[in-house]
């Protein structure tokens, strides 16, 4: 991977992190921070899965490719709403 590959990687990770926060029902009490980090593995995994199910080429735009990363980024920000949430009740 290039270094201009590398950095667009990471911008499209974190619209993946927005779009995943915004697809999980409720309001999240987590970091902004977090959202991203998510959203930046999330594009890495989804582009994984797609690449193994051999979608990740297709002609215009990835669309399976890009469900499969807000899917994953959805599942992230959900799991990590409920164990920061139940870290920071007392």
């Amino acid at each position: 991977m290039e270094v201009t590959g590398f950095f667009t990687a990471i911008i499209i990770g974190l619209i993946i992190g927005a779009l995943g926060r915004l697809v999980v029902p409720g309001k999240q009490h987590i970091p902004i921070w977090l959202t991203l980090l998510i959203g930046v593995v999330a594009a890495i995994l989804g582009t994984l899965v797609a690449g193994a199910l051999g979608v990740d080429d297709t002609r215009g735009i990835d669309w399976i490719e890009l469900a499969l990363q807000v899917v994953f980024a959805a599942i992230g920000v959900a799991i990590a709403a409920g164990a920061y949430g139940r870290r920071r009740i007392r």
